[in-house]
């Protein structure tokens, strides 16, 4: 059986997501089918648990429901839980797990990536949603 996974906001259609997962995928040898799912604004809740009830494993949160998915999640992380905000929802055993990747992603692909210590610099996060409040923790850590 193929796993099912999607990215999940409104506007959705520009997302690169499905091609980058399908890459992914691919370079590890998975089978996966990775959609996009738009969910008009109040909606986003009976997409998700629709979503989930087909058998979905795991979705990505973009906007702007980040915040409607911490709600939803049965349990978060540490994370997820300062932020406020969700950007993946996984389906184990019944629960959904909520987690924010935004920021650890984000100050990986700068430290790590790219070479450019954080540490001691002036740093400008312009933006007021759910991946702001997930960054902003992670980037405070790294001082």
């Amino acid at each position: 059986m193929t796993d099912r996974y999607a990215v999940i906001g409104n506007p959705i259609s520009h997302s690169q997501s499905p091609f980058i997962h399908a890459e992914f995928a691919r370079a590890s040898g998975e089978t996966i089918v990775y959609e996009k799912l738009f969910a008009e604004l109040g909606k986003f809740d009976e997409v998700a648990s629709g979503f989930f009830a087909a058998g979905g494993k795991g979705l990505n949160v973009t906007l702007p429901f980040k915040g409607d998915a911490f709600r939803m999640a049965d349990e978060v992380t540490e994370r997820a839980r300062a932020a406020e905000a969700v950007n993946t929802l996984t389906a184990i055993d019944g629960k959904l797990y909520g987690d924010n990747t935004d920021g650890v992603g984000l100050v990986r692909d700068i430290v790590e990536n790219l070479d450019v210590p954080i540490k001691g610099q002036r740093v400008l996060i312009l933006g007021a949603g759910g991946a702001v409040r997930g960054v902003l923790e992670p980037i405070l850590q790294e001082q």
